[in-house]
């Protein structure tokens, strides 16, 4: 029966910590929401940062800039544990009173220390084997933690920019990003040049999210993640940079918030369970067994010390002595084996547990996939596979100068098209309208050697559609020919074709990109904007994919053939 208090005290545990981390959430809502000198206010901070004694005592209230993560406990808490186990509580039982009746209670001449000797032994090398092996293994992965030391760029008030460790950031410390740093802690962010930030980790998103500076409005509304002026601990800089101010710290962090509902006891495996129910077993046979030969030997002998010797005898027969230590060193073996293949084997009986796995639970991206964005196809308005499409795609990402993303370079990636098409002689640049998420596309205005200007734009397949009035026809070879091929309206079949395309690619897996172009007469002036963006012609679609790691296959395969 559980006990109601412990189970109260979990409860209010639990109530607790939820209630910390709807305030924590609440709190990067409001910075999020706020003016950034608000901000400033709210964290009693400043442009220059904080002070450095301001900072120690902020480490006192808020400890230090860690995640909470199991430690390994101390040294003589592990050998302890590695006693406290059925088997060995059944052995240890076994010695006591072994010593009882072999040693304390025989006669002087008739004393024999071979049992208690031999089953004491079992009981030191099972443990022991056990003890060391998970001994190690801690100290090994805690070492390896050690090597990692990470620093982000912190001002504070009266000195220089400076790096500092990441355990020593403080909610209000001003920090710098650039490209390829660790997001130290959950800020604001306060100024940025083209931020865009991996939140893999988090969501599971290959591509990059932009933050921007600017105030959200409704903040309140939406879960932090999606506020894009707020950045995440654990995250990190694919390109840009930015000066941003700490909001939360450690454990109050939205990946501190992950980290602390797993850490803690862990719980039984189906090693540890099947340990207890086969002791729980032999216990319960015991009792049933010992006393039922104790009566019978007595009454047919009558004589009941040897009757009660010979039932103990019974209850030690009974005892599979050599259990443990064949268990602990099989699994000592394994873990031998495994640390071979670089895995470090923390807890013993994790090994069977991981070997009696009947269902797998895995992320994808960056486990099952490669985490990089591939060009996969490039599709006309027929859905079929264009080559002139590639084309269009290829010189809107070449000629582009904002960010250029994963999938820009996935595009530029086949540059066995650009002495085909001479990017740089035939297609002069002269203007560009660089992308924002609130139109979700971008446009690149090229001179062409006829003189007259092309717009070619990439976005969002609804977005796009909107802008698009014409498309071309692929003709009965069903390819396009730019110079051949005859512009049609885009009448409502062909808007349903193609978003039954696009939900075809998406349900693959398929990131999805429109491209449409314009042509514009030599002499419009060199002043293009959004508003140049409309009477486009829908050209077709790219599709971008997270490929498949070469292993994930034949590592899916194996685990099937296991009955994973």
């Amino acid at each position: 029966m559980k006990n109601p208090n412990s189970t109260d005290k979990t409860l209010s545990e639990s109530q607790t910590s939820s209630a910390k981390n709807t305030a924590e959430a609440d709190k990067l809502r409001k910075a999020s929401h706020q003016h950034i000198d608000d901000v400033y206010d709210m964290l009693d901070s400043s442009k220059e940062g904080i002070s450095e004694e301001t900072a120690k005592s902020r480490i006192s209230t808020y400890g230090l800039n860690e995640v909470d993560y199991d430690r390994a406990p101390a040294w003589y808490t592990q050998l302890i544990k590695s006693f406290i186990n059925p088997f060995i509580l059944i052995l240890v039982a076994i010695v006591v009173i072994s010593f009882a009746i072999d040693v304390w209670f025989a006669a002087p001449g008739e004393k024999d220390w071979k049992t208690v000797i031999v089953v004491s032994a079992m009981i030191i090398i099972s443990s022991s084997l056990g003890f060391f092996q998970e001994y190690r293994s801690n100290r090994a992965a805690e070492k390896l933690k050690g090597m990692v030391t990470t620093t982000a760029a912190v001002l504070r008030k009266g000195k220089k920019r400076e790096e500092i460790l990441m355990s020593q950031i403080v909610p209000g410390d001003i920090v710098y990003l650039a490209a390829g740093d660790m997001i130290p802690a959950d800020c604001r962010v306060v100024e940025s040049i083209d931020l865009f930030i991996g939140e893999s980790m988090l969501t599971g998103e290959s591509l990059p999210v932009e933050k921007m500076a600017l105030p959200v409005i409704n903040s309140e509304n939406k879960p932090p993640i999606e506020l894009n002026n707020l950045c995440f601990m654990g995250t990190n800089v694919i390109s840009g940079s930015a000066k941003v101010i700490v909001i939360a710290t450690g454990s109050n962090t939205y990946f501190g918030s992950i980290g602390k509902s797993i850490v803690g006891e862990s719980p039984e495996t189906s090693f540890d369970i099947g340990i207890k129910k086969v002791s729980v077993l032999l216990i319960r046979f015991m009792l049933v067994m010992v006393p039922i030969v104790f009566l019978i030997n007595g009454l047919v002998k009558g004589d009941w010390i040897e009757a009660l010797l010979f039932s103990i005898a019974v209850a030690v027969g009974l005892t599979p002595e050599m259990l443990p230590v064949i268990v602990t060193a099989t699994l000592a073996k394994g873990a031998l084996s495994m640390s071979k293949h670089r895995v470090i084997v923390k807890r013993l009986n994790a090994i069977q547990n991981l070997g009696a796995m009947d269902l797998l639970c895995t992320d994808k991206t960056g486990t099952l996939t490669l985490d990089k964005i591939v060009l996969s196809q490039h599709l006309n308005v027929m859905g079929l596979e264009d080559y002139e499409v590639l084309k269009w795609a290829y010189l809107n990402s070449f000629h582009q100068t904002g960010l250029v993303n994963l999938m820009d370079k996935a595009v530029l990636d086949h540059v066995e098209i650009h002495d085909y098409l001479k990017v740089e002689e035939d297609f002069k640049k002269i203007d560009e309208i660089p992308f924002d998420f609130l139109r979700r596309r971008m446009s690149v205005i090229l001179k062409q050697k006829n003189g007259k200007h092309l717009m070619i734009t990439k976005g969002a397949v609804e977005e796009m559609l909107d802008l698009c009035t014409h498309s071309f026809d692929p003709g009965e070879d069903r390819k396009l020919h730019i110079e051949e091929d005859e512009v049609v309206v885009l009448d409502d079949e062909m808007r349903k074709n193609v978003l039954e395309t696009t939900s075809a690619l998406n349900a693959k897996g398929l990131r999805v990109l429109v491209l449409a172009i314009r042509e514009f007469d030599g002499n419009h002036p060199l002043t293009y904007n959004v508003e140049d963006e409309k009477n486009m012609i829908l050209t077709g679609f790219i599709g971008f994919l997270d490929p498949a790691k070469p292993s994930a296959k034949p590592s899916i395969e194996a685990l099937h053939k296991l009955n994973v």
